[in-house]
């Protein structure tokens, strides 16, 4: 499989037009890995793209997705289950806002439900509830630990993930300048798993891609601010649109 093809696979929503190209641009900063690889990119300008879509339609995204994803059984599932553990159907105290998304990786589904609150610019992320499908699952309690992490990870560099070139050098170093999220601001973080079996697939990078645009969607529900680069650092979200 080609990698403009393995992109194109990678669509679950029943849409009529769809095209996928890519640009490959040569650069000289080295590049690691990254928990989630090359799925962080691809889920966030999908799911953000799908929310845009549900609210031009004045559709709730997560019915506007569930009648995107009738031929993605398995999507549909991990989305449900992400949806009925979040109560999505209940309203929310005043001032907390959710947002929903879902991807393919590392042959496993998972969906994500972030809920958040943004007070005077800064975003709190309260709680996370992901839903994910691995096929077959030996130890549900790895499986949580590994969601656990995964979030914490993909929170980090949604909210302050950043690497800056200075006369050809990272300007950061170690942790004292490159911001971690601290336990004080950790969301509550509620796994279910929806085993279908009949595959093994990943539940260590899955979790990652899906939770930088249910972050953004929840935002953009808050504020009315559409997020289109990261870090969230950058961004001042107090600013009237």
């Amino acid at each position: 499989m080609s990698f403009v093809s393995g992109l194109a696979a990678e669509m679950p929503y029943d849409v009529p037009n769809y095209l996928v190209d890519v640009a490959v641009r040569a650069t000289h900063v080295p590049l690691g890995a990254f928990r989630g690889i090359n799925y962080t990119q691809n889920a966030y300008y999908k799911e953000c793209f799908i929310d845009e879509l549900a609210h031009a339609a004045e559709m709730d995204p997560y019915l506007y997705r569930r009648r995107l994803l009738r031929n993605s059984p398995k999507n549909l599932a991990v989305l449900d289950a992400a949806a009925k553990k979040a109560d999505w159907d209940k309203p929310l105290p005043p001032g907390v806002f959710r947002g929903i998304a879902l991807n393919e990786a590392c042959s496993s589904y998972c969906a994500q439900v972030v809920e958040l609150s943004v007070q005077e610019g800064r975003v709190r992320v309260h709680r996370v509830v992901s839903a994910i499908d691995c096929g077959h699952v030996v130890n549900p309690l790895s499986v949580e630990m590994q969601a656990q992490g995964a979030i914490v990870y993909a929170l980090t560099a949604a909210l302050y993930g950043e690497i800056t070139i200075k006369d050809g050098a990272t300007e950061q170093s170690n942790f004292d300048d490159y911001e971690m999220l601290r336990i004080a601001d950790a969301p509550h973080v509620e796994t279910v798993i929806v085993p279908s079996g009949g595959f093994w697939g990943g539940v260590g990078e899955p979790p990652v891609p899906p939770l930088a645009p249910a972050l953004c969607n929840a935002i953009f529900a808050a504020t009315g601010h559409r997020i289109r680069s990261l870090p969230l650092k950058n961004h001042d979200l107090s600013k009237p649109i």
